[in-house]
């Protein structure tokens, strides 16, 4: 059998917006969109599109490719070599009151809006921007093509799953820091004997059965 190559992430498509006159790119990408509690994160990075970056930045890639150890040693690097990154994030009760996608809308807006230049124009994994007047390009699997993207989803991967092991410091019972919030067999288990807490998304099933039988108010749950 052949052997399929995976493709690596480059600055192709940061280089053609370059060349259209766009000077400085930004990736922006989310995590935890499906969670069933905690917040939805977004990054942004804009990276020198230089021929030495994707050589520092060899390794990076979707961060769903990588293990946890990889991403925390690549988060670093990535740091090191931006020209400007921020993250952002939407919390659960946003989630619920404005629907996932608008809030997922709004945490890549306040990564973008937390970085210290301006991009011309941005890169986006799957989702579109309408309210931000920036010139961008949004299409599928970004976070596997664009090296920028990449970028930013390593950091709002792993600045989630900060998050998710803070919160599971504060909230005992779930097991965030395992699954981040994710719909696992644990956390299944968890919400039937606990029900949910003020960090659930009420709106995501099979979440919502059970939110309708309770109030999660307090941290304490």
């Amino acid at each position: 059998m052949p052997v399929v190559r995976r493709r690596v992430p480059s600055l192709q498509e940061e280089r053609a917006l370059r060349r259209a006159g766009y000077r400085l790119v930004a990736g922006v990408d989310e995590a935890g969109r499906g969670a069933w509690a905690g917040p939805v994160v977004a990054a942004a990075v804009i990276l020198p599109c230089d021929r030495r970056t994707p050589a520092r930045l060899r390794g990076v890639n979707d961060s769903k490719q990588l293990t946890a150890a990889q991403r925390s040693a690549m988060r670093e690097q990535i740091q090191r070599v931006a020209i400007a990154w921020s993250v952002g994030s939407a919390s659960s009760a946003e989630i619920d009151a404005l629907g996932v996608v608008v809030a997922t809308r709004l945490a890549m807006a306040r990564a973008i809006a937390g970085l210290r230049v301006v991009p011309d124009a941005l890169l986006i994994d799957a989702v579109n921007l309408p309210e931000l007047p920036i010139v961008q390009r949004a299409f599928d699997h970004a976070d596997g093509i664009s090296l920028s993207v990449a970028a930013a989803s390593i950091l709002a991967k792993t600045s989630r799953d900060a998050m998710m092991c803070a919160l599971d410091a504060s909230v005992a019972g779930y097991g965030f820091a395992s699954h981040k919030g994710y719909g696992t067999r644990a956390h299944a288990e968890a919400l039937a004997r606990l029900g949910p807490c003020w960090a659930h998304r009420c709106s995501f099933k099979p979440v919502a059965a059970l939110c309708a039988r309770s109030r999660p108010l307090t941290a304490d749950c």
